[in-house]
């Protein structure tokens, strides 16, 4: 089938979790189908576009320039319109006369957006299959967010987008063919904002041409996890009496700020008081200066930003943690560190929809005291740092690799195949 696959970010390389999903889904789908991808870009990417090409069609990018003004005048949109900010702020008109243009010279079959800010951009395609592809139930993450807030401006704004995100995600889901989510929590999301969008009065401008509306098809919302290439992703050799504390993550993306703070504020004075030679390695791009601070206390906090290659940091890595306290989908971060034999501490919430087991796969946590204590149980037991590490590796390669966890994808395209055939 001839797919026109729609992606936020390049999925190349796969240093991100979006990046992870949609990599490893190309990879999967190449294998028996024909992919043109249209995506966003940031700054010169040509080399990671060359690789792409060797899995895709053809492959098509836009620039996408973001500013604080550029952010500011979306916003002001958006409270105007009734709009979602974040869809708003990816309404480009280069995207949309790319995808018009693509429209026009050729048939696709299935039109795959690629989180939901591509949706806007897969309804412009007549006649195509339409597949939501949702990394995480948007509406849920931005609640979650809010609920994390002191009261204030950014609060009503972020408590205000999530009640307008619930009803776009809700039509999307209604409107489109197909919709997959990572878990479980996250399928239960979007099915109450599918039931809650109807009648609701919210106005989606998704028409190719300014229409509004669409044939409603009630979707089924099928749960495909986000997946690893345990090839790619291998067991990472540690080295002996490794006592690192370790957190890796984009350090640009809200949940992940306010975890390693509470993790540094809250968590990581209680581990010092017992190992004050332990360190915290706090690894990702573009961390916020609060975060950077850090790192400037004499505490044992490392804050490195963006490292190309993390080998040196997870040879060192005693246990890997995910403090998250807010957030959705499903962590990439997780699922590399089972893949790579690192022993993992996260909050309940960090490891939702992962089937690990607290105890045998990982060890969960969610208050400070609770959290030290994991982390100090396995920065001091060997064997049990040992047993987390196999299973987690099992776990990664038996129920997590692309190979088998994409598989529902088969059934969704084979329905794709009926329809186009009609």
């Amino acid at each position: 089938m001839k797919i026109l696959l729609l992606t936020q970010v390049l999925p190349y390389p796969p240093d991100s979790g979006p990046k992870v999903k949609t990599w490893n889904l190309i990879k999967y789908l190449s294998q028996q189908h024909q992919i043109t991808l249209v995506s966003f870009v940031r700054g010169d990417q040509s080399a990671e576009v060359a690789h792409l090409r060797r899995y895709c069609r053809a492959v098509y990018t836009v620039p996408m320039e973001r500013s604080v003004l550029r952010d500011a005048l979306a916003m002001g949109r958006s409270l105007l319109g009734g709009q979602p900010w974040m869809m708003v702020r990816d309404d480009r008109a280069a995207m949309r006369r790319l995808v018009d243009r693509l429209a026009a010279e050729e048939h696709f079959d299935v039109a795959h957006a690629d989180q939901l800010n591509m949706c806007q951009y897969a309804r412009r395609i007549s006649g195509a299959f339409k597949l939501f592809d949702a990394h995480n139930a948007l509406w849920v993450l931005y609640r979650r967010l809010a609920d994390t807030m002191s009261p204030g401006p950014k609060k009503w704004l972020l408590e205000r987008d999530w009640r307008l995100l619930k009803d776009y995600e809700g039509q999307v889901c209604r409107e489109f063919d197909a919709v997959t989510a990572v878990i479980p929590e996250d399928k239960a999301a979007l099915e109450e904002a599918r039931r809650g969008s109807k009648g609701a009065g919210f106005v989606l401008r998704l028409g190719p041409k300014g229409e509004q509306g669409s044939e409603e098809v009630n979707s089924d919302i099928t749960v495909i996890p986000i997946t690893v290439d345990t090839d790619e992703v291998a067991r990472v050799a540690r080295r002996p009496g490794a006592d690192h504390v370790v957190h890796v993550g984009t350090m640009y993306w809200p949940p992940n700020v306010d975890g390693v703070l509470w993790f540094a504020h809250e968590v990581w004075p209680l581990v010092r008081a017992r190992r004050p030679a332990t360190a915290f390695d706090v690894i990702g791009a573009r961390p916020p200066q609060q975060v950077v601070s850090l790192s400037q206390d004499g505490n044992g906090i490392n804050v490195t930003g963006y490292v190309e290659d993390l080998t040196p940091y997870l040879a060192q890595t005693g246990v890997f943690v995910v403090p998250l306290r807010a957030g959705g989908g499903m962590r990439v971060k997780i699922l590399n560190a089972l893949a790579q034999g690192l022993p993992v501490v996260s909050t309940r919430l960090g490891c939702e929809g992962i089937q690990v087991t607290h105890e045998r796969d990982i060890l969960v946590a969610d208050t400070p005291a609770e959290f030290a204590d994991a982390v100090l149980r396995v920065l001091e037991d060997p064997a049990l740092a040992a047993r987390l590490s196999d299973n987690g590796r099992r776990l990664a390669e038996t129920v997590y690799d692309y190979r088998v966890a994409c598989r529902p994808l088969d059934e969704i395209y084979r329905r794709a195949t009926v329809r186009t055939r009609r």
